[in-house]
């Protein structure tokens, strides 16, 4: 990971064989265009697939292109966290495996890293089936009953985090579809903008319509236990 970056793009990866390719083509592109000095950190959650392999061979062929790998499958919040953790640039960005949200995206989020705590994607004209379309805005709709945090397209995988807000994000299986919630619990501010959206041309989708709806169902009840007890704080002095 090299230190004169500022930004880092975090691709959790978990049987993707199908897209390392043209996912790690794409997003090399990008950092020649990047509005900020970018890489990219793949994390490979326990593929059990050729994903590995083909992400070392593209992180030999790209010098900005990093990886991780972790022993056991964690989930996408597991990755997204271990992924935190090992980054030190001054933002963070993430995107999911798919290229259903763009790279070149990433600038229109930049315009207002500085200004923004997080920066989030809103997909449209989505390009995901009927059934998919259906669940995702009947899960939004009660996230944001609980959370009351104003996303409207929370499961966007397009976001820019300042490192310092992302690194203090509490664990949990769950977790990446509360940032926007857990970024205004830590008092940041944040910003929504429509991003393009495209179909998945290749693999197989990993969320469905029962881990869509229960599974978010039940994390807005973790999620309002943990708002009543966390603890937020700023030092004002030091000597």
């Amino acid at each position: 990971m090299m230190p004169d970056k500022r930004f880092t793009i975090l691709v959790p990866i978990y049987d993707e064989e199908d897209n390392i390719q043209r996912l790690s083509e794409t997003l090399n592109a990008y950092l020649s265009i990047a509005k900020v000095p970018s890489q990219v950190l793949f994390i490979n959650d326990g593929s059990k697939d050729k994903s590995l392999a083909l992400i070392k061979k593209a992180c030999a062929e790209h010098a900005d292109l990093h990886f991780i790998s972790l022993a056991k499958n964690k989930g996408l919040s597991g990755a997204i966290k271990a992924g935190i953790q090992h980054t030190q640039t001054e933002l963070i960005g993430y995107i999911d495996a798919d290229l259903q949200t763009h790279p070149d995206d990433f600038n229109l989020l930049l315009e207002y890293a500085d200004e923004f705590e997080l920066v989030t994607g809103i997909r449209t004209g989505r390009k995901d089936s009927a059934v998919k379309n259906l669940s995702s805005k009947f899960a939004n709709g009660y996230r944001k009953l609980f959370t009351k945090d104003g996303a409207i397209d929370t499961g966007c995988p397009l976001k820019v985090i300042h490192t310092k807000n992302a690194k203090d994000l509490p664990m949990f299986k769950g977790m990446h579809r509360f940032i926007p919630a857990l970024i205004q619990m830590q008092e940041g501010k944040v910003k929504q903008i429509p991003v393009r959206h495209f179909p998945r041309i290749a693999g197989e989708a990993k969320y469905h319509l029962w881990n869509r709806l229960l599974g978010p169902f039940l994390d807005c009840w973790i999620f309002l236990w943990m708002k009543k007890r966390y603890i937020n704080y700023k030092i004002e002095e030091q000597g």
